[in-house]
């Protein structure tokens, strides 16, 4: 038959359902519902995000109450509720008019605002500090405190999550203000992940950047859960999903492997008191037994336990999912609003309304209560700035671009009100998720890590002996500036304060002068780039005066790289903590890098958290309707199809469905009155 043929036959053969138009290839099964894979109506993804803010502030507020108030034993527990045992009623709260932003709302709010206006795909370091400057600097704690201070130095991220920079950045921060990426990346976690990656940095690194992963991977994959799916099998499908996306040996995933171990053998589905018993006992009460730090009632680990307990014992249930994370203890308001945003979600609006019969919810919000500069959508209205209906539309052309970038289809004048989801990410055999991490590809890419992690030798050294002062977080021992620490991603526990030290030439003998710092390896590496990541600035120096000049050591000999320096990061020194990247004209195998320059500053000494090696990006094959490869989706990939059928849907098998879903992809421009057709 011929090409043009096939093609019009493929289209008559779903025109009919097909109903004996085409004989479908052997092995393609056509056992069919008839619906179009990864197709989402745009109004009603609308309306449930309305539900997942009017989730999130109903969910937010209820934790507050509890917030802090019980971080040791005795408690909380499930006979609390509806009791005031410390003054202050443990119950819902309902009747917000207008609801009050919260730091578990409005730094999701200003990072939809950013979007919005930025009109892109994502945000870079650069704008996500000029929107922090702008609009958050009230109501801020721990490490969103400390980030926004270093803003105001100049640092921007993903510098102010450094360990070494931020030393709050194993707190919970990032894992109740960045889940949001995941909805304006529906059933594209590994677009979610990317979308989020500088936001979660801004304020995490380690495993506490794992734990908003995770959250984030929740929010993107729960507009393509299982449809069959309901309640307690639908929680847990999503939650070994996203565990997926955690490594092994993170701390993040040891945690959520212990709470599904400890759900699982527990008996009484309504004891989740047992499971943050044994989350206190192993990550809390006896922290150092178990090789852990326990950093305080508002880090990472226990309130990511506590988001796990509620989630599983909680079943999908939102009232009750709610009450068990409002009484779990810690910082209770945090995964309380996650999760209540999670299933408000899910249910829709008007069926997030009738978990309350007879209630009736304010659609205002008053986010000028915490957050500044912000737009008023309500000139007339007094209190409230805005409602949530307004906010969630306000984020639907913020999900078309993210659609169209990742290959997807999204409305267009003549075509359907709805996205067409690009194929999900095909993984290779181990069906490793993490090949699409940020964080795992930044991790890659350093030498350090790569050696270290096989087991090899890395050394740091510097021209000068040096002996920095006490109190400014600076060291005069050279090994801080190969440990990695700055690109380890590994999730482990971080167990003493040294590692986030940073190296200081400051007292240096002879003072002054030229400084040449060095990271050698024991064995050759790619050299892409050369990075060199500041230590702080004090008022008599830490900074480089001009550009420093870049050796790799090459048959061990250090020579220029070969073609000299492409591009280099403008150095300011004004700015502290710089991110200094190096990008040599011709990738070298070499087995170490060095920097050397002019000491700056009255005092003369440069300073460094990290020098470093990265290897080039690795650019990762896209799911794609362009199967025949020739930049453009149109007749030709239904003719590919035809002769060589591929799982577009990734629903582990070649079905009819398939085929429907490469037609939409391809008729998609068409008007919206040949939908039927496409179906």
């Amino acid at each position: 038959m011929a090409r043009a043929g096939v093609v019009a036959g493929l289209v008559a053969g779903w025109a009919a359902g097909w109903a004996g138009a085409v004989v479908a290839p052997a092995g393609v099964a056509t056992a069919d519902d008839g619906a179009v894979p990864r197709l989402i109506d745009r109004e009603d993804y609308a309306d449930r995000l309305r539900a997942m803010w009017l989730g999130q502030c109903i969910a937010n507020w209820t934790g507050l109450r509890t917030e802090g108030r019980r971080i040791n034993p005795p408690f909380y527990t499930d006979a609390d509720w509806g009791q005031s045992p410390d003054g202050f009623l443990i119950d819902f709260v309902l009747n917000q008019n207008p609801w009050l932003a919260d730091d578990d709302t409005d730094i999701e709010y200003v990072w939809v605002h950013a979007l919005a206006t930025q009109g892109g795909t994502a945000l870079s370091g650069a704008q996500i500090a000029s929107a922090w400057v702008e609009h958050v600097n009230r109501f801020i704690w721990v490490s969103n405190a400390k980030a926004r201070a270093l803003m105001s130095r100049g640092v921007t991220p993903p510098a102010t999550g450094i360990l070494t920079v931020n030393d709050q950045s194993l707190m919970i921060d990032a894992q109740l203000t960045t889940e949001v990426f995941g909805l304006l990346c529906p059933g594209m976690p590994d677009r979610a992940l990317a979308l989020a990656d500088l936001p979660i940095r801004t304020t995490a690194s380690g495993y506490a950047a794992h734990a908003s992963q995770f959250f984030a991977v929740l929010y993107a994959l729960a507009p393509v859960a299982p449809k069959d799916l309901t309640g307690a099998p639908r929680m847990r499908w999503l939650y070994d999903e996203a565990r997926r996306w955690v490594p092994e040996g993170s701390k993040t995933a040891g945690i959520a492997d212990f709470v599904l171990a400890d759900f699982l053998a527990n008996p009484d589905i309504n004891d989740w008191e047992r499971t943050r018993d044994a989350v206190y006992a192993r990550y809390h009460g006896q922290a150092a037994a178990n090789g852990f730090v326990y950093r305080g009632w508002y880090e990472s680990s226990v309130n990511f336990a506590a988001g796990c307990i509620a989630m599983l014992y909680g079943q999908g249930d939102y009232r009750r999912t709610v009450q068990i994370a409002t009484l779990s203890g810690w910082d209770s308001d945090n995964a309380t609003a996650t999760l209540g945003g999670l299933i408000g979600f899910m249910l829709g609006y008007d069926a997030l309304v009738a978990q309350f019969p007879g209630r009736t919810f304010s659609d205002r919000f008053d986010i000028l209560r915490t957050r500044d500069n912000l737009p008023d959508y309500l000139p007339g209205d007094a209190q409230a700035q805005d409602t949530l209906t307004l906010w969630a539309h306000r984020m639907l052309p913020i999900i078309d671009r993210q659609v169209a970038h990742a290959g997807g289809r999204s409305p267009t004048p003549n075509g359907p009100a709805a996205w067409l989801l690009p194929p999900p990410v095909r993984l290779g055999p181990g069906g490793d998720q993490l090949l699409h991490s940020p964080t795992r590809a930044e991790m890659d890419r350093s030498a350090t890590m790569r050696v270290k992690r096989a087991g090899g030798v890395v050394t740091g050294s510097s021209s000068v002996v040096s002996s920095p002062p006490g109190g400014q977080g600076a060291v005069g021992n050279p090994v801080v500036l190969a440990n990695g620490l700055e690109h380890d991603f590994t999730g482990r526990e971080v167990l003493t304060s040294g590692e986030r030290a940073f190296y200081s030439s400051q007292g240096a003998s002879p003072p002054g002068g030229v400084v040449t710092l060095t990271v050698a390896y024991d064995r050759p590496v790619e050299v892409h780039t050369v990075r060199f990541i500041e230590g702080d600035h004090v008022s008599g120096g830490g900074w480089w005066v001009g550009v420093p000049e870049i050796e790799v050591r090459v048959g061990g000999v250090w020579v220029a790289p070969p073609g000299g320096v492409a591009s280099h990061t403008a150095l300011d020194p004004a700015v502290p903590f710089q991110i200094l990247d190096f990008v040599l004209a011709s990738p070298v195998q070499a087995t170490g890098v060095r920097i050397r320059g002019v000491a700056g500053g009255a005092l003369t000494f440069v300073t460094c958290a990290e020098l470093d090696a990265l290897s080039a990006s690795e650019t990762l094959p896209r799911s794609t309707f362009d199967l025949n490869g020739d930049g453009v989706v149109d007749v030709d990939d239904l003719h590919r199809f035809h002769t060589h059928p591929v799982d577009l849907d990734g629903d582990g098998a070649v079905t009819p469905a398939d085929r429907r879903y490469l037609v939409n992809a391809v008729r998609w421009e068409e008007p919206e009155s040949n939908a039927a057709d496409r179906r």
